[in-house]
């Protein structure tokens, strides 16, 4: 069965708009450099936003599920921006925690990857990797 998610953007300057998501507000502009007033973060920064939450959220319930020994979970998202028209030709996600059994935080990522909505609609898109890292690396 479909179903739908819907959020509505509206400008509220020059150069800025405001997203409504649910009962949340997010300011969307661009850098002065790009002639916004960065009142907030650019479209693709909350694209990449987007992808890394939507992998987190999966990452925290698959932990929580599994009442595994995981915390200090963090996702570093990297889009490589190319083309003209530029678009995003590639996404990493650099995943790190505390884990005492790197093979559990393994199967969790793996986890996160397939239940990610973000992750099943851009895989095949573009290039897209999701990699385990040292948490001494993000720190």
């Amino acid at each position: 069965m479909a179903s739908q998610i819907s959020v509505e953007i509206r400008q509220v300057s020059v150069s800025a708009s405001e997203a409504l998501i649910g009962r949340h507000r997010v300011t969307i502009d661009r850098p002065t450099a790009k002639g916004g007033t960065d009142a907030g973060p650019m479209g693709g920064e909350l694209f990449l936003a987007a992808v890394g939450g939507c992998f987190m959220s999966n990452l925290l319930a698959a932990i929580v599920a599994r009442e595994a020994a995981v915390s200090g979970a963090r996702v570093e998202v990297v889009g490589t921006v190319e083309g003209s028209p530029s678009r995003f030709a590639a996404v990493e996600l650099h995943v790190s925690a505390d884990a005492g059994d790197p093979e559990m935080l393994a199967r969790l990522v793996e986890v996160a990857d397939r239940g990610c909505i973000m992750i099943n609609t851009l895989r095949g898109t573009l290039d897209l990797q999701v990699l385990i890292s040292s948490p001494s690396l993000t720190q």
